[in-house]
């Protein structure tokens, strides 16, 4: 049952949360002049907009929902928390692998965790166009490239940023090739939480 807007009974703290991070971080990077992560708001708030209108259609779960969410934050965090004079996408969690492939930074947990959840709305937005959602090698293939095609669509879109803004902390050609493994990794991840979810969970409850 939805309430307002689209948004079903209890999915309004979600929207709250929503609202107040953008809100907060327009200030921020509008302070701050930076134009680029100023687009990321924009970007966001697009898709924010696009989950609520085909919310009714599609039912994504709450937990899906705060997924997605949290990872919003996370990305405004990255770019909007200084650490060591350096923005938080540039921390180093473990240094792995070190020059020049930089492994393993805040900026690659991001990508994991967050198109791990996009790859999760690619999987509730097929799921119901499937004939036979339980062919697993084939449904893992089908999430797994649209999870990566919504990582593949964040790479062209901070290539126009880059274009737009000029100067921005997108970095090179390795960036974008460890960028789009992460999302494979996180797309990877996200497919065995749903085959848990969905075969051996579902058939113990």
């Amino acid at each position: 049952m939805t309430d307002y807007f689209g948004m079903r009974k209890g999915q309004f703290p979600i929207l709250l949360f929503n609202i107040t991070v953008l809100a907060v971080f327009t200030v921020v990077f509008a302070s701050r002049a930076n134009y680029e992560f100023l687009t990321y708001i924009g970007v966001t708030l697009f898709f924010m907009i696009l989950i609520i209108l085909t919310n009714r259609r599609v039912f994504y779960p709450d937990f899906l929902l705060w997924v997605l969410s949290l990872w919003s934050l996370a990305h405004m965090c990255g770019g909007g928390l200084i650490i060591g004079g350096e923005k938080l996408y540039e921390f180093m969690i473990f240094d792995i692998v070190g020059e020049p492939y930089l492994i393993f930074k805040y900026d690659q947990f991001v990508h994991i965790t967050g198109f791990a959840g996009a790859t999760l709305a690619m999987y509730y937005l097929i799921k119901p166009l499937l004939r036979n959602p339980h062919r697993w090698i084939a449904l893992s293939v089908v999430v797994i490239m649209a999870g990566l095609g919504v990582g593949a669509l964040n790479e062209i879109v901070e290539f126009f940023v880059s274009v737009l803004v000029g100067e921005t902390g997108v970095g090179g050609y390795i960036n974008t090739s460890l960028d789009l493994i992460s999302d494979l990794l996180g797309a990877f991840l996200a497919m065995v939480f749903i085959f848990i979810k969905e075969k051996i969970f579902s058939s113990v409850v």
